[in-house]
């Protein structure tokens, strides 16, 4: 499986409105979990969370949110931010204009959050562009680092290792609070916090700027 563990200079100019890291002269780093909430590894994350009193983003699925309502409450009761990750997980690439930006729109119903992350970091210009107009006005958010814990082929060490001196201020993480995931989330999540907090970090959610 290929993929970018580090976002290239070449990929933010192609979508430059996008987020790609947050704006900070201070030690501070965002994590973010992809396709929750799930009713035990989310619950994993938050509990590694309060442990060195982080805060994070929830890129949340639609019919997740809809599955798990206790978990997606205990997620903004604890003071975490939410995003929308679309109602059904559509790659933008492989899906007709039409069919998912009304995916996005049904999760925007259930998702109250101005965060937009395309499920593979897969949208087309024009599905980007929509989703900044007046229907959505919503924010798409990517990434700086990219843990790899969907890669079933790797280990948790080498997920730890994707992540291990690439942060700096203002990165932006990616992990996935999800089944396929799990094993690697389990080993390299509180690494990359017990790390990074010892180097004098600290971890904040993400906010749009107006």
């Amino acid at each position: 499986m290929f993929y970018l563990v580090k976002t290239p200079w070449w990929l933010k100019a192609w979508y430059p409105s996008c987020i790609w890291s947050m704006s900070s002269t201070d030690k501070k780093i965002y994590l973010s979990f992809d396709d929750g909430p799930h009713p035990a590894i989310t619950g994993f994350v938050l509990d590694e969370l309060k442990k060195y009193n982080a805060k994070a983003t929830f890129f949340c699925i639609g019919k997740n949110v809809l599955a798990n309502p206790v978990m997606y409450s205990r997620i903004l009761d604890e003071g975490h931010a939410v995003g929308n990750h679309s109602f059904n997980h559509y790659n933008g690439w492989k899906t007709e204009d039409a069919v998912y930006l009304n995916d996005i729109a049904e999760a925007k119903k259930y998702i109250d959050s101005d965060l937009y992350r395309p499920p593979y970091g897969r949208i087309t210009k024009f599905q980007l562009a929509r989703l900044e107009q007046q229907r959505f006005k919503l924010k798409t958010v990517m990434w700086s680092v990219l843990s790899g814990d969907f890669d079933t082929a790797i280990s948790g060490e080498k997920c730890w290792k994707h992540i291990e001196g690439k942060c700096k201020p203002g990165s932006i993480v990616v992990f996935h609070d999800s089944e396929k995931a799990e094993e690697r989330l389990r080993y390299a999540l509180p690494r990359t916090l017990e790390h990074y907090s010892r180097l004098g970090f600290s971890f904040e959610k993400i906010v749009a700027a107006p």
